[in-house]
């Protein structure tokens, strides 16, 4: 069974921009490259006003941020910088939301094609839904080396070099 990535479009130019392609190119390359088959997650396509009333609900930032993540479940390592336990196949993982606002912004600052910015937090957002994080430098290196590894096997750059 091939990752399901069940799309909310709440705002239309995700649909124009075709993120239903491009979670599901993220979503293949991250659990093929963790090992992991038979998973599925939400993804909510929405502006920067939903976003942000989702960032000031959940995290107390009254604010627009580019991608957030809810697991399912706590899949984390007791241990900074190792790797998590892979949940039961058929998992559902959880949710993420994504801000056609913000990341538009984001990749024209950068000077990076957007598709290339979004699929890259696409990625971010489906290892924090497996359990890695980066609040310590070990399981930030971790987390960002896995981010790293996807992105070239998709033929992306390392979103950290630039």
């Amino acid at each position: 069974m091939e990752p399901i990535v069940d799309l909310v479009i709440e705002d239309a130019r995700w649909e124009a921009f075709g993120l239903a392609d491009r979670a599901e190119a993220a979503a293949t390359a991250t659990f093929a490259f963790v090992n992991l088959r038979e998973a599925s997650c939400v993804l909510l396509a929405c502006d920067d006003a939903r976003i942000a009333a989702l960032n000031a609900d959940f995290r107390g930032k009254p604010q627009p941020t580019n991608v957030l993540s809810w697991p399912s479940q706590e899949r984390g390592s007791d241990h900074a910088g190792q790797t998590p336990e892979l949940p039961e196949p058929g998992a559902e993982l959880g949710d993420i939301a994504i801000s056609y606002d913000t990341c538009a912004r984001e990749s024209e600052a950068a000077g990076i094609a957007m598709g290339d910015h979004v699929t890259h937090l696409v990625v971010h957002a489906l290892l924090h839904l497996l359990g890695y994080d980066h609040v310590d430098d070990a399981d930030a290196a971790l987390m960002e080396g896995l981010e790293t590894r996807i992105l070239a096997q998709m033929g992306l750059c390392d979103p950290y070099s630039r």
